[in-house]
């Protein structure tokens, strides 16, 4: 199966702006991310909606990009929402701890998964392994 080109579109309307993601956001596509919410914040809008809907594949340097969106509209002084993450960005993102940075239904249920669940630290007299048995 061939995957899909990666590509976004930004629409700005009064004091909102939208960037829609669409294909895999890896290191390859990273840029055209960073340049689509450059483009609305010169416009200052008061909010940008981030729309995955259409990302299927998140890697870490997307999952960089997503972050470094995030607190470039952060510091505009325009609020930041995420919409539409699909099964295995939220996986990621809640893996990697971003659940409460980049709020969405989906990473929320990610991180209820028995595979992302958050463990207790384990104590310092804790053996992982003995070769007694």
């Amino acid at each position: 199966m061939t995957p899909r080109a990666f590509e976004s579109r930004t629409a700005v309307h009064r004091s909102s702006a939208r960037v829609t993601l669409v294909g895999e956001l890896d290191l390859d596509t990273t840029p055209q991310l960073s340049e689509a919410v450059a483009a609305c914040l010169a416009e200052q809008p008061k909010s940008l909606c981030l729309d995955l809907t259409g990302v299927a594949f998140c890697d870490c340097a997307g999952l960089n990009a997503l972050l470094t969106a995030r607190m470039s509209v952060l510091q505009a002084g325009a609020e930041f929402i995420v919409e539409g993450i699909g099964p295995q960005p939220a996986r990621l993102l809640a893996l990697a701890g971003a659940a409460d940075i980049l709020p969405d239904a989906r990473i929320r249920q990610a991180r209820q998964h028995p595979a992302t669940a958050r463990r207790e630290p384990l104590s310092p007299t804790t053996r992982l392994w003995s070769p007694l048995g």
